[in-house]
């Protein structure tokens, strides 16, 4: 038996445009399901929102999303999680960080550091906090 895990992001009316950016940052495929696709609408505005979504992409990369409807109390909160994007080819890693920094708020520039070849954080336009990085050489 494997298991995995998986980041499921938590919007209120972003998550498609979310899925949509990330997407367009590190490739892959998106399936979205919306209330409406589950006739489950309680509130017309909202019809549209992603109910359940994904994107997955051929280099492992996997995130999910949803809209929480507004019946449901939401807080985004402050720090309440970071997505870790860790790989082993700094070219790889600083293309997806140009891709993600676009309209995002950098915390920590991406740049050597000293447990990583290269490390750097950011907040997107959605308020998910991503970290890169490039793994170290493992010394064991």
């Amino acid at each position: 038996m494997s298991v995995t895990t998986t980041t499921h992001l938590n919007f209120r009316g972003d998550a498609r445009a979310a899925l949509d950016h990330y997407r367009s940052v590190f490739g892959g495929r998106i399936a979205a399901v919306t209330y409406k696709d589950m006739g489950n609408v309680q509130n017309e505005n909202e019809a549209d929102w992603v109910v359940w979504g994904e994107v997955v992409g051929d280099n492992g990369f996997h995130v999910m999303a949803y809209d929480v409807p507004s019946q449901l109390p939401w807080d985004q909160g402050s720090n309440p999680f970071f997505v870790s994007v860790r790989g082993d080819d700094t070219d790889e890693i600083s293309a997806l960080w140009q891709k993600l920094a676009e309209g995002s708020t950098v915390v920590q520039p991406l740049e050597p550091s000293q447990w990583a070849p290269l490390y750097g954080m950011l907040t997107d336009r959605f308020g998910v906090t991503w970290v890169l990085d490039v793994a170290a050489p493992y010394n064991g």
